[in-house]
């Protein structure tokens, strides 16, 4: 690794540039002003360089296909992502502002969705596991509908995923989403909320189609972004702050 550009305006020395030659002027006489000739420099390093762009976003949603992150992060932010009843709905990374008063704006960044095998290239494999590596937080979309995916499999497969791309990503601090609530959802809630519990994990049980628990979410994700995303466990903070303008719409990445 040569470099890892973090920052608005850092630079990197990949490859340093030769030494300058001597044009005509320097071989100007009084008699022969405008001499035809000069003298080369020294040549350049040449290297070649494989770039690659990694989001840098706050907040990074993940979870299964059709979870409905897209459908949070158009509920949250000015984003439009794609919503429609299929897998992989999402091809290219989303990411929206949201601003809070008092609290200031963070970045959410909307991954396709991951599926058994995406860190060894099933689905549309870790071609977008890498924008999460910059997130300080993820947010775990779970969908507790009835006919849905068992949520301990649906938490397992994920956190599985994350750990075969970089273990690390298991160490950020997660929040779990439950979503769907305007669907009959009684049994799976009850297993995540149990799940949770037993892991530390905050648990916010939201629907991303009618807003309900979105607000509370929105502003503990502001809440830690602000403090720097502290941790995971614990009792939750209750923002009192009501949401504020959202500033941006999406970014599509390829």
């Amino acid at each position: 690794l040569l470099a890892d550009l973090i920052e608005d305006g850092q630079r990197a020395l990949v490859a340093r540039g030769g030494k300058g030659g001597r044009g005509n002027s320097h071989f100007a006489t009084p008699i022969r002003q405008a001499p035809r000739m000069a003298e080369p420099g020294q040549q350049g390093q040449e290297r070649w360089l494989h770039l690659t762009l990694k989001l840098l976003a706050d907040v990074g949603l993940i979870g299964l296909p059709n979870a409905g992150k897209s459908a949070l992060l158009c509920r949250i932010s000015a984003a439009h992502s794609k919503i429609a009843e299929y897998p992989f709905t999402t091809l290219t990374p989303h990411l929206g502002t949201i601003e809070i008063d008092l609290l200031g704006a963070f970045v959410v960044a909307d991954i396709p969705g991951l599926i058994e095998g995406a860190s060894s290239g099933a689905g549309l494999g870790i071609r977008f596991l890498r924008h999460i590596e910059r997130t300080r937080l993820l947010v775990h979309v779970i969908d507790i509908s009835e006919g849905a995916r068992d949520p301990r499999e649906a938490l397992l497969v994920v956190e599985e995923e994350l750990r075969a791309f970089n273990p690390e990503l298991l160490t950020r601090p997660r929040v779990i989403a439950a979503n769907k609530l305007d669907l009959p959802h009684d049994i799976h809630l009850s297993m995540l909320h149990a799940l949770c519990a037993e892991r530390g994990l905050p648990l916010f049980p939201i629907s991303a189609v009618t807003g309900e628990g979105v607000e509370r979410l929105v502003l503990y994700l502001a809440d830690q972004v602000k403090k720097g995303a502290g941790g995971q466990g614990g009792a939750l903070d209750e923002p009192s702050q009501a949401i504020g303008t959202v500033k941006s719409s999406a970014m599509n990445i390829l």
